[in-house]
């Protein structure tokens, strides 16, 4: 059965249900609004169907009975809804949503909004979408992602004018294809180090999978800087990873007083900096982050603990010579911006434009993940990500993160990497 608005997409549906007649599948369609609404384009390939020999039960809502149908399709509204879905068009989709039948929708499943993932009043629920020449944002935001099911993106020649994307969709092909070959080392040090600067007591854990992770990628060389009081920990959990204490042997988190120490370590060879995993929010360690997040040359991955101490200066900015990624979870994300987005297409508008205005690139972690970059573009996954809200997966993903940047030069490759 084809449900049917009066628009285009009712005339889209009307077409499919013509060609699927002429191999011998019987049809029923249902006209939402009459026949007496339907646009110019509807009604021609309601007549064509008319003309055909084969049998097709055209109804509508009023004399609509229920009964059991092999598959539905939804093509009743489209992507010019910006209202609450109204009668009978909210009726036919608490009857579609009841139905154990594949429910296939065209273009965009009914109610769901095409650029925010919001729904407007009720949505038709797909298991699969076929969506007309672009993917749409609202398929990935909000409650997009459980509302389109499997989408299956039809390809249309589309004016230039019309393709200006809202972001571009990570997926494992596109990352490969946009990623240069790696060169392997001849020596550990070729490609660069990674400076963990990680660990507190009771937080040793997050510096331990963050480097794990980062070594797991590839690197040839990760370092670990960490106050000496912890080192016994890293000494046993972390054979193959470079270890440099700072401090006294009491020193169980950092101090200010290691400032000079941990800058001095991380000028001994180039590479990248990732900071915050199992910090700690001791004052203390507080004041040590803020001043060598301000003081750090090069190029910087603020993490975790990192990012709660950056967040509690009155006003911070990246210093020029340097490079920053920062990846924030939700609650990380409200304290760095000063701002609740519990929205995700705002979430995506913000991201944008902190990065541009701030020269930083944001991996905001949730689902789905969005990466803001320096020159304004934007990436998000079509894929579950919320595992990396979850405590250890954070440290996991920087880890990743630090080393495809080594990796690739590129902190929006790196973070599409990682995720």
């Amino acid at each position: 059965i084809f449900f049917c608005g009066k628009g285009n997409n009712a005339g889209d549906a009307l077409v499919i249900a013509r060609l699927l007649s002429q191999q011998d599948y019987k049809i029923s369609i249902c006209l939402l609004s009459g026949r007496s609404e339907l646009s110019p384009d509807t009604r021609k390939n309601l007549e064509l169907i008319q003309k055909l020999d084969e049998e097709f039960e055209i109804l509508d809502w009023d004399d609509f009975t229920p009964t059991d149908y092999d598959f539905v399709v939804d093509g009743m509204l489209g992507t010019g809804l910006n209202s609450d879905v109204r009668s009978p068009y909210s009726d036919a989709i608490e009857w579609i949503n009841k139905q154990e039948s594949p429910v296939f929708a065209l273009d965009i499943p009914t109610g769901l909004h095409a650029d925010s993932g919001q729904i407007l009043g009720i949505a038709v629920e797909a298991d699969f979408t076929l969506s007309f020449g672009a993917l749409k944002a609202g398929f990935y935001l909000n409650q997009g992602f459980e509302t389109a099911g499997e989408v299956i993106l039809c390809e249309l020649s589309f004016p230039n004018k019309y393709k200006e994307p809202t972001a571009s969709l990570i997926s494992r092909d596109w990352v490969d294809h946009n990623s240069p070959s790696r060169n392997i080392p001849e020596h550990k040090y070729d490609g660069g180090v990674l400076y963990i600067i990680a660990g507190s007591e009771g937080l040793t854990g997050a510096g331990i999978l963050a480097a794990k992770s980062a070594w797991s990628a590839g690197l040839g060389a990760v370092v670990l800087i960490t106050p000496k009081g912890l080192l016994e920990v890293y000494e046993k959990q972390l054979i193959q990873i470079i270890k440099k204490p700072v401090g006294d042997r009491d020193d169980m988190y950092f101090k200010k007083k290691h400032l000079d120490q941990v800058t001095e370590i991380i000028q001994e060879k180039p590479g990248k900096v990732l900071i915050g995993p199992g910090l700690g929010r001791l004052e203390e360690t507080i004041q040590f982050t803020q001043s060598l997040i301000q003081k750090l040359q090069g190029d910087v991955l603020i993490d975790a603990d990192g990012l709660f101490a950056l967040s509690q200066l009155d006003s911070w900015e990246k210093p020029d010579s340097s490079n920053w990624i920062l990846t924030p979870h939700p609650g990380e994300l409200k304290s760095l911006f000063k701002k609740d987005v519990s929205d995700d297409f705002e979430r995506l508008k913000l991201i944008k434009e902190k990065a541009g205005q701030t020269n930083i690139t944001i991996l905001s972690k949730g689902m789905p993940s969005i990466i803001g970059t320096q020159s304004g573009d934007s990436y998000l996954t079509g894929y579950e990500t919320r595992i990396f809200s979850r405590a250890g997966f954070g440290d996991v993903l920087a880890g990743k993160i630090g080393a495809y940047w080594l990796t690739y030069s590129s902190p929006e490759l790196a973070c599409c990497h990682g995720l």
